[in-house]
């Protein structure tokens, strides 16, 4: 049987000094994450990250500075693959954007559509694999491994 994997992106939105932005899950109490979402039908993966990070953090003063060459996927553990998307999808197959934010932190709005994080904080990198829910740090390793390196050379001197 082919596992399906649900299309998605992720954001790695950092600071001007190289601290990337996480947020607390909402339903999930101490789950923290970058920005990420699904991308509709037709759309285009970067348009998609754009929008989502509007969507989850309010933040529209960012220029993307990067991806990840691949996608790279994730799988959701067994009892919540059962009940998210209808069952449908083993994980998620993203495609990860470094991007860089120019506004201040109060251009930062969890409610600017469906409050998804119940509050964030700026992380620096070396820590932010360990914030993360256990089943998604390999994937976010993955992503500070590609994307890292291009957050260091876009950080502020």
């Amino acid at each position: 049987m082919t596992r399906l994997y649900r299309p998605g992106v992720g954001i790695l939105l950092f600071d001007p000094s190289g601290r990337a932005f996480v947020g607390e899950r909402s339903d999930a109490p101490g789950a923290w994450q970058m920005p990420q979402g699904g991308i509709d039908e037709g759309e285009d993966p970067r348009a998609a990250a754009l929008r989502e990070l509007a969507e989850e953090t309010g933040v529209r003063a960012a220029d993307i500075v990067g991806e990840t060459r691949d996608w790279i996927a994730y799988d959701l553990p067994a009892e919540l693959a059962a009940r998210m998307w209808g069952g449908r999808f083993a994980g998620q197959r993203q495609k990860w954007y470094a991007a860089r934010f120019y506004g201040s932190d109060a251009d930062i709005d969890l409610d600017a559509h469906e409050a998804e994080f119940a509050r964030w904080r700026w992380a620096e990198l070396d820590t932010l694999a360990g914030l993360i829910v256990p089943f998604k740090r390999p994937l976010y390793e993955a992503v500070l491994a590609e994307l890292g390196p291009i957050v260091r050379a876009n950080v502020a001197r």
